[in-house]
């Protein structure tokens, strides 16, 4: 369990908190391309990490994310005028350009614009996300090339949605592997709703041991499931500092999803869902670049701000019909899962009355690396994470016989450019074993 001061500390990310000005030193996914389709385009509303922005595609096609409110009277940007390379106010014609300053005065006979200068982010633009930056200019880190970003776009999907909850449960949810046999499971072959059979590896294997290496970027986690008296499961992900994840797709697929956690406030984040292949074979429709949501199961309001219709406000759909026959939670689709028991938490979860145990070692090892990133931006120091050694990683799964050497099998799958498949060791995983979570009562 944390203390409360160590729970403020890792999840509040206002302006000047800890983990707010920690979160400001790696580029974040603001908004997909297609939002801004075209220059000159109507702006569009971003809330991250506490703050209110707009970002807009001006004339010669650069991207601003600019402070939403005008410095004049506080009037909102986003009913402005987007052209002619800047972004007017529509209340007294003040203009900004992308780097946010000031270049026109509609209504002063004496220009001051040279004084005038709302917040501005750098934007970069890959895998059909536009990606900003809000820390210190001199500590701007390595642009985020991940993988799935430099696929071509028919090998690639990406989409968003809103949970209501910190984006630190979020995250330990997604990170936690012991759970996805269980919550996301179907109680027979052929449910009516997506889940995972009872004729699938992950109900076949048992219960996980958790091993975790911490790299430069991260960590890489594996569970390690017996399967039978002769065969061993093992799931391979990957946490880069600090909110995304990659994980495994399922049996014989060369293909890696994931998500990132985004902060947009302290009680809010922005879930985004990635999926690509690296394989021959395109990764086909997954329809959650578009407004119909996405194959597992989620269902946004794209002109709500990417609020799943399924939410916290109708119980998230729950059928305990299906719960009975068909689900183990009778909430359709597997993602929506996920984030009904995550926002069943409240806001911001009390991590003073929880009880971890040996599955947990993993949201112990995320909560660590946290703090050590908060410490480091608060000595002066980078973070991890910050370095491209992030870029060609991939998740990945095996099935080997018993008392076999597991990792030379899995590890050149999941660092597949990296000397003998070991990756950016930073530490031995043995370091953790001491700081495997206490289990209730010990």
């Amino acid at each position: 369990m944390l203390t409360k001061e160590e729970n403020d500390r890792l999840t509040r990310v206002g302006p000047g908190t800890p983990m707010g000005e920690t979160m400001r030193r790696y580029w974040m996914p603001a908004l997909l391309s297609w939002e801004l389709p075209e220059r000159d385009c109507p702006p569009v509303r971003v809330r991250l990490l506490g703050e209110n922005l707009v970002a807009f595609r001006a004339t010669d096609g650069t991207i601003g994310v600019i402070d939403e409110f005008c410095p004049h009277r506080g009037a909102s940007l986003w009913l402005g005028r987007n052209e002619e390379n800047g972004l007017r106010c529509v209340y007294h014609g003040w203009k900004f350009d992308t780097s946010g300053q000031c270049v026109e005065q509609m209504n002063e006979p004496r220009q001051f614009c040279a004084s005038i200068k709302v917040a501005a982010y750098p934007t970069c633009e890959h895998g059909g996300v536009i990606w900003t930056y809000m820390g210190p200019k001199d500590k701007q880190p390595a642009p985020p090339h991940y993988e799935w970003t430099q696929m071509p776009e028919t090998y690639r999907a990406v989409g968003k949605v809103v949970e209501e909850c910190n984006w630190l449960q979020a995250l330990e949810g997604g990170i936690d592997t012991s759970h996805f046999p269980i919550l996301h499971r179907a109680l027979k072959t052929n449910a009516r709703e997506v889940g995972i059979g009872p004729d699938t590896l992950a109900l076949a294997a048992g219960a996980p041991s958790l091993e975790v290496d911490v790299t430069d970027y991260g960590y890489r986690y594996f569970g390690v499931r017996p399967l039978g008296t002769d065969k061993t499961y093992i799931r391979g992900y990957h946490f880069i500092m600090p909110f995304t994840q990659f994980r495994p797709p399922g049996p014989n697929k060369k293909e890696v999803h994931g998500h990132y956690w985004v902060p947009m406030d302290d009680e809010t984040c922005m879930v985004w869902n990635f999926y690509h292949s690296y394989g021959d074979e395109p990764i086909g429709n997954r329809e959650i670049s578009d407004t119909s949501g996405n194959a597992y199961g989620t269902h946004v309001d794209v002109k709500n701000g990417f609020r799943p219709f399924r939410n916290r406000a109708n119980n998230w759909m729950i059928d305990r019909d299906v719960q009975k026959t068909e689900t183990f939670t009778g909430i359709a689709g597997v993602n929506q899962q996920d984030r009904a028991v995550q926002e069943s938490m409240g806001p911001i979860v009390d991590r003073t009355r929880e009880h971890l145990g040996p599955a947990d070692k993993a949201v112990v090892a995320t909560r660590r690396l946290l703090m050590e990133a908060i410490e480091a931006v608060e000595r002066g120091d980078d973070p991890a994470g910050v370095g491209p050694s992030y870029y060609e990683l991939r998740a990945a799964e095996t099935v080997v016989a018993k008392n076999t050497d597991w990792r030379k099998e899995l590890l050149p799958l999941m660092c597949p450019q990296s000397i003998g498949g070991k990756g950016p060791l930073r530490r031995e995983a043995k370091v953790l074993e001491d700081a495997a979570p206490r289990a209730a009562g010990e």
